[in-house]
């Protein structure tokens, strides 16, 4: 009997390791199979194992080092892989009322962006800088929109634009509202990511904005990673789906940014 309890329990153990995969790379679009090993205590061979596994059954996408989510993968921004889609609707719609005719925005990659790009009504006239390709993608429809696409290299994971070429022409324009996404956000210490590249990018994202407005689902507060890209008090406004007035966001409070 033991033999076959030692098999169930390994079975159970590694259905909870999956499960937790699943969750970490639906919550943040990408993951490294180092930081998973290390939040499981467990080694780096059987994160990857079970990554591949995964993959095989088509939950996630395995890269190197790590793994991506579906609905970051899919050319279509409007799929039943978007992690919280109905969370993400809400935050777009929000971020909605912000927009004015005649204005010159910048849209970030991430599946929260590419929602409020898909949202943007077909009548309202702008000027949209984005470096991700499903935003363009999304954006070419709508006849009033100038889509202006930030030249660099392209990332297979983000499908984003990144490197100096990148980071340069952000240097040369300036825009009135830049909508971005993050990894990881925290009320102490700002945005951050595990990507360097992604940091870079961010970074001249938010210098070139007169107005930076972070859109961000719940679950992604109070938590953070290795390489930061700001301080909150970079963030102008920040939106997520809750009520502004949740007890969730009441570290935020503290700082001077708008809450949507």
């Amino acid at each position: 009997m033991q033999p076959d309890n030692y098999e169930f329990i390994d079975e159970m153990l590694k259905e909870e390791r999956q499960q937790t995969i699943l969750n970490e790379v639906e919550l943040h679009n990408r993951i490294l199979l180092t930081d998973i090993a290390e939040a499981l205590d467990v080694s780096i061979d059987t994160v990857r194992r079970d990554v591949k596994e995964l993959d095989a059954e088509n939950k996630l996408r395995k890269v190197h080092g790590g793994a991506i989510s579906l609905g970051f993968t899919m050319n279509s921004t409007r799929n039943h892989n978007v992690y919280k889609l109905e969370e993400k609707n809400k935050i777009a719609q929000k971020a909605l009322s912000l927009l004015r005719p005649g204005s010159v925005i910048f849209i970030d990659g991430g599946t929260t962006c590419s929602e409020l790009a898909r949202l943007i009504p077909q009548n309202l006239s702008l000027t949209c800088f984005t470096h991700s390709l499903p935003v363009a993608s999304e954006l070419l429809g709508k006849p009033n929109i100038t889509v202006i696409i930030i030249g660099g290299e392209v990332s297979s994971e983000s499908q984003t634009t990144i490197g100096a070429n990148a980071i340069h022409n952000l240097s040369e324009i300036k825009v009135d509202y830049s909508f971005i996404g993050t990894g990881y956000v925290d009320s102490f210490y700002g945005l951050t990511e595990f990507d360097w590249d992604i940091v870079q990018v961010k970074k001249a994202v938010i210098k070139c904005s007169k107005k930076t407005v972070l859109l961000s689902i719940s679950e992604k507060l109070n938590s953070q990673h290795r390489y930061k890209t700001c301080d909150i008090n970079a963030i102008n406004t920040m939106i997520t789906e809750l009520d502004p007035n949740d007890q969730l966001l009441n570290s935020f409070r503290n700082h001077d940014i708008r809450i949507l």
